[in-house]
């Protein structure tokens, strides 16, 4: 599988209660600029989402930002950004920063992060999709997550090979590497055969 060149980032419109948040995702943001990775995010220039953003322009890395009129006409659109795309709903942005993107992670941020990864979760579930998918762990956050999937799989919900398949870390150069390895595969979303009926 060709290696990723365009990575979208979920994170908080928001930058949390502790600095290290902040500090993750610039330096996430340098790093993604340093190894050639274009950002695809919401299109916001604050909270975390405006941290990373920041990040990649300073390190010379194109930033496309995807973002309803509504956001638009509240002011909180980025307006440095290397092209802005405008759309009419929250649905039009998840489609179209899904198109522009060849890998998924989320960072630290709240329901909007979450529906949106677990979209594209689901998507790679169903087969709509082989990209690379992972949450880079900043203070322990996504450690209750973790937990909550591997409920998941224990209670027969989800397969062993689809929750391996999401990388969870701390380590954000272990991430990048793991992403330039990744190599997407489908399987099945029904555990077996008695949960389709006929």
């Amino acid at each position: 599988m060709p290696k990723p060149t365009a990575l979208c980032v979920y994170c908080g419109s928001s930058s949390g209660k502790h600095p290290e948040y902040a500090e993750q995702a610039r330096a996430f943001g340098t790093e993604m600029a340093r190894r050639g990775l274009a950002l695809v995010y919401g299109g916001g220039k604050v909270g975390l989402m405006g941290t990373v953003a920041d990040a990649v322009l300073a390190g010379g890395g194109r930033v496309i930002g995807v973002i309803p009129r509504q956001l638009v006409e509240l002011e909180v659109a980025h307006p440095g950004l290397s092209e802005l795309q405008v759309v009419e709903t929250m649905h039009q942005r998840k489609t179209r920063m899904y198109e522009l993107s060849d890998a998924f992670v989320a960072l630290p941020g709240g329901f909007g992060t979450m529906d949106e990864m677990f979209e594209m979760l689901t998507w790679a579930q169903l087969g709509l999709h082989r990209y690379p998918c992972a949450f880079l762990d900043v203070r322990g956050y996504y450690s209750s997550l973790g937990a909550m999937m591997d409920h998941m799989v224990g209670e027969g919900f989800v397969k062993p090979g689809q929750r391996d398949s999401i990388w969870f870390g701390k380590d954000m150069t272990r991430l990048f590497d793991w992403m330039e390895r990744f190599e997407g595969s489908y399987m099945p979303k029904w555990i077996d055969d008695s949960s389709v009926k006929s």
